[in-house]
């Protein structure tokens, strides 16, 4: 039995949908982890083929994540973190980073995916005594179990940092973003943080991926503009330098791939 073959008959054993792509599993695949079955590398090939750029962008989204989270634990102070749409868990994720830097940082992973579920009990644990990391099995369209959750964990009387990665183009109305984000945010104290990135429709070419993941029988992801997404930030204290290509914000001196930009954007924001 090969060890393809054998994960897709757990994957079937535990009532995971194999046959429907997944992004959480065509994420991991462009990143290069094996946690995915052959509809999500069929998707993913789909969009690769038209769009290149998507791996690249997998992998500096990660970048991106491993910068924000480590100017907030470290500069900005910040000691909490609730990561919404977490994906399956890769290399550097945010507890990681945020361990590293300040070890009594905690951490509430959520995601809404069975396989996100099952990898995160095993992987998403502490790497510090001191800090705590918990995962929540949920939609992003339920911000008050979110928060009714983090809050077994996390002060609220203390600033967290909220992170949306690459996940809100899921939701095809932005006025429901914009209440998602805003319900997540209102209990918060003075001096959290709200971070996101989306992919934005700035090219011809990534435009062609997203119809060709509808046409591989994705999740529709929307594209919008750099605008729409600036939207989310309203009555929020940019942190420099502001809603930018998420390759252009503080990148790191030696970088995955080359330095041209993407089409995502991403920022981080201070509620004052």
């Amino acid at each position: 039995m090969t060890d393809d073959r054998a994960a897709v008959e757990g994957a079937a054993a535990e009532g995971i949908d194999i046959e429907t792509p997944q992004a959480a599993r065509i994420w991991n695949y462009w990143m290069g982890g094996s946690d995915n079955y052959p509809s999500d590398r069929a998707a993913g090939d789909a969009v690769a083929e038209v769009y290149p750029d998507i791996v690249r962008m997998a992998k500096l989204s990660r970048e991106f994540l491993v910068q924000v989270v480590g100017h907030l634990a470290g500069a900005a102070g910040v000691r909490q973190f609730v990561d919404v749409g977490t994906g399956l868990p890769t290399m550097q994720n945010t507890h990681e980073v945020a361990q590293q830097i300040a070890p009594e940082s905690r951490i509430v992973y959520v995601d809404n995916d069975p396989l996100v579920l099952a990898h995160a009990r095993a992987l998403l644990t502490n790497t510090s005594p001191e800090g705590m990391t918990t995962y929540v099995h949920a939609d992003y369209h339920d911000p008050d179990r979110i928060l009714d959750e983090a809050a077994k964990i996390l002060d609220f009387d203390r600033p967290i940092a909220v992170l949306f990665m690459g996940v809100l183009g899921y939701e095809p109305d932005a006025e429901v973003v914009s209440d998602i984000v805003a319900r997540m945010l209102r209990p918060l104290a003075p001096g959290s943080y709200l971070v996101l990135w989306d992919g934005t429709n700035t090219g011809d070419a990534v435009v062609a991926g997203g119809e060709k993941l509808i046409e591989s029988g994705g999740v529709p992801y929307v594209l919008r503009s750099p605008q729409q997404l600036g939207a989310w930030f309203d009555g929020l204290e940019m942190v420099e330098p502001g809603l930018v290509p998420i390759t252009d914000w503080r990148p790191l001196k030696h970088r995955i791939g080359t330095t041209d930009l993407l089409d995502a954007y991403g920022a981080v924001a201070r509620k004052p």
